[in-house]
């Protein structure tokens, strides 16, 4: 594994010629994001050494690198999923390889069905915390050293400076969010009402299939990390109708705007 993300690495610094501050994942339907960094690179995953290709629905599947508001960023535009069949190494990775290209801070991004009836279609949601229910972890295996602790202490996964921040400048713009706990699943199916109801009465606000090991594998890389959802469905606890995957993407569409003016003035910030 080491000699792969190592590949990674070196390939990425040969077509990048600065140092990332700021790593961004971009989930469902949230790919109006990458349109934002100037001076863009764009590198395919499938260029690069070592590195898997997503496949999910509109998860492009590139790396960009370049400035938004003059802070070196470097985005993921499609993301990796356990549900792609693909191991919990190989979808953490590019975490691994951020990292070593220089990130302190990590901001992911996700499309998630809600299970708190306070919660509706569109909107944003900062999380404060997370249960993983994905059956696996990514830090099983063999420990090595180069990537950080084995044992990473999950007291605070996502950064209370960077929630606090957020919050203001929510209010600052005028618009409203809210914050909860996210549950991850492995997927690609979506939840029955009995997993719905289970997951609601052990506190979760949101569902998805992502997320969780790469904030998992950030802690470990000692990462800053914020973690920003988008209402995209509604769960079977106050959906009936079968979810269809286009409106899912339409919504987090439309709730881009927000998430644009709440990412372009963090950037100024951090």
């Amino acid at each position: 594994m080491i000699e792969k993300i190592n590949k990674a690495t070196e390939f990425l610094k040969s077509r990048i010629n600065f140092i990332p501050k700021l790593g961004i994942i971009l989930g469902t339907g949230l790919n109006s994001i990458a349109e934002m960094v100037q001076n863009p690179i764009i590198i395919p995953y499938e260029d690069i050494p070592g590195m898997a290709v997503s496949t999910a629905p509109s998860h492009i599947g590139q790396l960009i690198a370049g400035e938004i508001n003059s802070l070196k960023v470097i985005i993921m535009q499609g993301r990796l999923h356990y549900y792609e069949g693909y191991s919990m190494a190989e979808i953490t990775s590019p975490i691994r390889i951020l990292k070593n290209l220089g990130i302190t801070h990590l901001l992911i991004t996700n499309a998630v069905g809600s299970l708190n009836k306070n919660f509706l279609l569109g909107d944003l949601v900062l999380i404060t915390d997370h249960m993983n229910f994905m059956g696996s972890n990514p830090l099983i295996g063999k420990s090595y050293e180069e990537f950080g602790e084995h044992f990473p202490s999950m007291h605070e996964p996502y950064n209370l400076e960077l929630i606090k921040l957020a919050q203001k400048i929510a209010k600052e713009n005028k618009f409203e969010i809210k914050t909860g706990i996210y549950a991850a699943m492995s997927g690609p199916s979506l939840e029955t009402n009995a997993e719905c109801n289970m997951l609601r009465t052990l506190g979760a606000d949101l569902v998805g299939m992502s997320t969780v090991p790469e904030v998992i594998v950030g802690i470990q890389c000692e990462l800053k990390i914020l973690g920003i959802s988008v209402v995209t469905n509604l769960s079977n606890l106050f959906h009936s109708e079968p979810h269809d995957q286009q409106d899912i993407q339409n919504i987090a569409a439309k709730a881009g705007k927000k998430l644009e003016i709440l990412i372009l003035t963090l950037i100024k910030k951090i």
